[in-house]
């Protein structure tokens, strides 16, 4: 959303990308108005899906604010878990391939050939270093916005374990 902002030259993108360019986070203000400026466009009429935000309590309740002083109401905020241990898994096994961009899973989902095997890449992200940070980040600042949404009555557990289609069903379930 925000790289879309800054390559439409909106307002609101040429502020982020201030931001962006200096290195630093756009601010939850900023971030916010963008969110508010996006799910009132007529694609976004029937409904609209934010997917990693709000990350902070601070964000949530900012987020909160703005979309009731908007007379916008969310409907459910979906949680999908999956143990720390899968995580890890799902991660540092991912590669990608440098020349065609298709993404890999040495475990699950592994290149049939040889050549494409030996030229994979591991995104410096994906390393059990980075995915340790990601996760104590999480527990520290994103999970406590799960009792916030839950006391809300909005909140929506569902298992992450299987297939995509099968967490995707589970999703299209627990939102029907």
């Amino acid at each position: 959303m925000l790289r879309a902002a800054v390559k439409a030259g909106t307002e609101l993108g040429k502020q982020a990308d201030a931001f962006m360019k200096d290195g630093a986070l756009v601010p939850d203000s900023l971030v916010i108005a963008m969110v508010l400026e996006r799910i009132q466009q007529d694609d976004c009429a029937k409904g609209f899906m934010l997917d990693g935000f709000p990350r902070t309590t601070p964000q949530a309740e900012a987020l909160d604010q703005a979309l009731s002083e908007a007379k916008i109401e969310l409907d459910a905020v979906v949680l999908i878990e999956v143990a720390d241990e899968l995580i890890e898994e799902r991660i540092i096994h991912r590669r990608q391939d440098p020349e065609t961009g298709a993404i890999y899973h040495l475990k699950f989902n592994p290149p049939a050939d040889e050549a494409v095997l030996a030229r994979l890449v591991q995104r410096k992200d994906d390393t059990p270093e980075a995915c340790a940070k990601r996760l104590a980040k999480y527990h520290s600042e994103t999970a406590p916005v799960v009792p916030f949404y839950s006391g809300k009555g909005l909140l929506k557990r569902v298992d992450g374990l299987g297939a995509p289609d099968e967490v995707e069903a589970r999703i299209k379930a627990a939102l029907s």
